[in-house]
């Protein structure tokens, strides 16, 4: 008799639970279906690529993506996250609006974002400053970049700011800086750039981080200042270069942040932030 009867209370219990699982499927399925700890954008330009490293996924890929910049870096320490690449070699400021923005979703948790650079035109002021023989056109070019940077660039980052943050409303956000690219007085002696035009392309550096600085502030974001790691590293110091000098043979190498400096640079100050 009683064996009976808990044969009956037993049956019951699995038709109950069965219909559960029928009636909720999904909750079920939650809790067997490993789901992600966050989701990791990294918006840029070929600061956040591959330039500078020569290893690249595709050599012929004009965005230059490659395995060893600190986004991938960070995303490879980071297995519990999932990874959207949008950087883009060249990026501007509007690119960034236009193309890798929309690739923000509502659950994104983490965004990099490191672009300024093109808006004000510092490649073609390195451009200018190799080519030129009078240190008056290099310095004149920087101080033209420097004056866009203070003008047009905060109200550009402003905008491009606030569409990151309408499609990533709970993310945290990271704004990247550049480094100084010269140390000043340092190894190089008489070679290459005058300490006069090496000087001046570091003070564009600090404009723009301080531009950067200052918008990524009044959006809530925080920013990432790589100066003061990246100075004892930098073009004529004593220690270990982390970034490019003048590669005539590759010239859009030059002046970017090589493995060390995605590796050992920006990487640690990233994770310093993110933890």
């Amino acid at each position: 008799m009683r064996s009976s009867r808990a044969r009956r209370c037993l049956a019951s219990v699995s038709v109950a639970v069965a219909a559960v699982c029928l009636a909720v499927p999904g909750a079920y399925a939650a809790d067997i279906e490993p789901t992600a700890a966050g989701k990791y954008v990294a918006l840029g330009d070929s600061y956040a690529v591959a330039p500078g490293t020569r290893e690249y996924d595709n050599p012929d890929d004009p965005c230059r993506r490659g395995p060893s910049t600190y986004p991938r870096l960070w995303a490879q320490q980071h297995p519990s996250y999932s990874f959207v690449e949008a950087s883009c070699s060249g990026a501007t400021t509007a690119d960034l609006t236009n193309q890798q923005v929309p690739q923000l979703t509502a659950d994104t948790t983490l965004v990099t974002v490191h672009v300024g650079g093109n808006d004000v035109g510092f490649v073609d002021v390195l451009k200018n400053c190799i080519l030129t023989i009078d240190d008056k056109d290099c310095i004149a070019g920087v101080e033209a970049a420097k004056a866009a940077a203070t003008s047009s660039l905060p109200g550009a980052l402003a905008s491009t700011y606030a569409a990151i943050r309408a499609k990533a409303p709970n993310a945290k956000v990271v704004v990247v800086g550049y480094p100084r690219l010269y140390t000043i007085g340092g190894t190089c002696g008489i070679l290459g750039l005058s300490d006069r035009e090496r000087t001046a392309l570091n003070s564009g550096s600090d404009t723009l981080d301080s531009v950067l600085a200052s918008e990524a502030g009044k959006a809530g974001f925080t920013f990432l200042d790589p100066r003061t790691a990246f100075d004892p590293h930098t073009i004529c110091s004593k220690g270990q270069a982390w970034v490019t000098s003048l590669e005539w043979e590759k010239i859009n190498e030059s002046y970017h942040p090589n493995k060390a400096g995605h590796s050992e640079g920006y990487l640690p100050l990233l994770n310093a932030i993110t933890g």
